[in-house]
């Protein structure tokens, strides 16, 4: 293989599930002509993060997973050494792909009371396992961010707390889950993306700790696999000043920050992958095409993600990287290649998934994670309101009756004749814009009511989004059940009868 060949391998562009034949086409054109070494799917061009501006078209997105399986089997056809497939699904296939199986969020796993590392890392197995039946190699998770702002637009849910050596112990579990079902997995967003406030999809963050302070939080999960044999590190787009000299330059095309710190300083002899470099904290920071690629090479990335400029890309770094270089780099991905068995892939048929399993799965995680924050819950006295017609019930943001509510079982009275009154919050959004989709006076709403009885609050959502539901002691008690999966009402309607 040539120079050109061998830089080709590092590259793993955007594949789009739904897009136009013409993109398949450019797709084929880039595996054919300039032979790179993998893709990364992502569900379609409006839903990808950074074109966010754009979500507002209408796409036909049916058949989702069954169009992913057919477009693998396109591009692996005709790609002379078969290609690395990678997605970026933190919480599972469903994170790209519809009707595939949906794991609970980081922020949630985080909150397991018993053995959370041993459910945590069974989780990653069972995602891991659903990839790998998909033809998928790479999954570009779990976060090791320690979620320390709890206004980041951009992690929050991703992360699994705010305490690094619990993110830390978490993180690995996950990650070791998936090593186990056969796939590759990363920490990311090193340095740390945690205390951030701005979204790296849209602009550069700049993270201003000491390297002290950062030791001994943000590094402090990615040390902590390092030490453990983490065979792969994602690098995000933020600027930390204090790792480079006093520098604003985005961490994944910065030489000090993945050479001198990550691969010599922390000992990291792995693979470095750039996050997207789509992104606009770095995208519009190079604008000749092909700059950009050099310089993540440069700093020390051996797989390119999301690169919009392949051609130039690969051009730019044959130019300016010697052939030990590329040479090094190159061993290092057809390794992967072969310890992930990707010169093994086959046709792929359209996989099942076993529904009755997974679904016993969420039943036990959110067992383990529903959570009364504060006050009691009192079942019988609940259950003799509810017989006297006393036990009021509202819940928010659903469009029709919730499962929770019929799982309740009430003769529900009005609210004017109720003694106490269960308030049931479906949290419309996981992130944090526009106050996690929370409309302002339904929020008013819920604090007079809070206000004027004993009211019980359960919180199904980002627990994030707790602080937007006024001061949280004018509640009787306070039930945070993470998410609204249907499982999860179920746990939660048989705590308030049973506890």
């Amino acid at each position: 293989m040539n120079k050109l060949q061998k830089i080709a391998q590092c590259f793993s562009p955007a594949a789009f599930i739904h897009d136009t034949e013409e993109n398949y086409r450019a797709i084929e054109s880039l595996i054919r002509e300039q032979e790179i070494g993998g893709l990364t799917f992502f569900h379609s061009r409006h839903s990808a993060a950074a074109n966010f501006e754009k979500r507002a078209e209408v796409l036909d997105v049916t058949g989702t997973f069954e169009k992913m399986i057919s477009l693998i089997n396109r591009y692996q056809a005709i790609s002379k050494i078969p290609l690395l497939i990678s997605i970026d699904g933190e919480y599972g296939l469903a994170m790209r792909v519809e009707k595939t199986p949906q794991y609970p969020f980081a922020i949630t796993l985080g909150a397991l009371k018993k053995d959370a590392s041993t459910w945590v890392e069974e989780v990653g197995y069972l995602m891991g396992m659903d990839m790998k039946r998909s033809g998928i190699h790479l999954n570009l998770a779990p976060c090791a961010d320690v979620n320390t702002n709890p206004n980041n637009p951009v992690i929050g849910y991703r992360s699994f707390g705010d305490q690094a050596e619990k993110v830390a112990e978490l993180a690995f579990a996950g990650y070791t889950g998936m090593k186990k079902a056969g796939i590759g997995a990363c920490l990311k967003h090193f340095p740390g993306h945690g205390d951030t406030a701005t979204d790296s999809h849209l602009g550069l963050p700049i993270l201003h700790k000491t390297k002290a302070e950062l030791a001994a939080e943000e590094l402090l999960p990615f040390q902590y696999g390092i030490d453990r044999g983490v065979e792969m590190i994602m690098v995000g787009h933020l600027a930390v000043p204090a790792l480079t000299g006093g520098k604003d330059i985005p961490a994944s095309i910065s030489r000090e920050l993945i050479t001198d710190l990550l691969k010599g300083e922390m000992g990291f002899n792995g693979l470095v992958i750039s996050d997207a470099l789509n992104m606009k904290a770095v995208a519009n920071l190079h604008p000749e095409p092909g700059e950009l690629e050099w310089q993540a090479f440069y700093a020390g990335n051996d797989i390119l993600c999301f690169s919009d400029h392949v051609k130039d890309g690969i051009e730019k770094i044959a130019k300016h990287a010697t052939d030990s270089e590329v040479e090094a780099v190159f061993e290092k991905v057809m390794a992967l290649k072969k310890r992930l068995g990707v010169m093994e892939s086959k046709h792929l048929e359209v996989p099942s998934f076993d529904w009755e399993s997974y679904s016993q799965l969420q039943k036990d995680l959110a067992e383990n994670y529903v959570s009364v924050l504060s006050g009691e819950i009192n079942p019988a006295e609940l259950e003799t309101l509810a017989k006297d017609e006393k036990l009021g019930y509202r819940e928010f943001f659903t469009q029709n009756p919730s499962l929770f509510s019929q799982q309740l079982n009430l003769s529900i009275s009005s609210f004017d004749q109720a003694e106490k009154v269960i308030l049931a919050v479906f949290v419309p959004s996981h992130k944090p814009l526009n106050q996690f989709g929370m409309d302002q006076t339904v929020l008013d709403e819920i604090n007079e009511l809070a206000k004027s009885k004993p009211c019980i609050l359960i919180h199904f959502g980002n627990p994030l989004a707790l602080k937007h539901l006024g001061n949280l002691e004018d509640f009787e008690a306070v039930v945070c059940a993470y998410q609204g999966f249907e499982e999860v009402q179920g746990v939660v309607a048989k705590t308030l009868q049973e506890l």
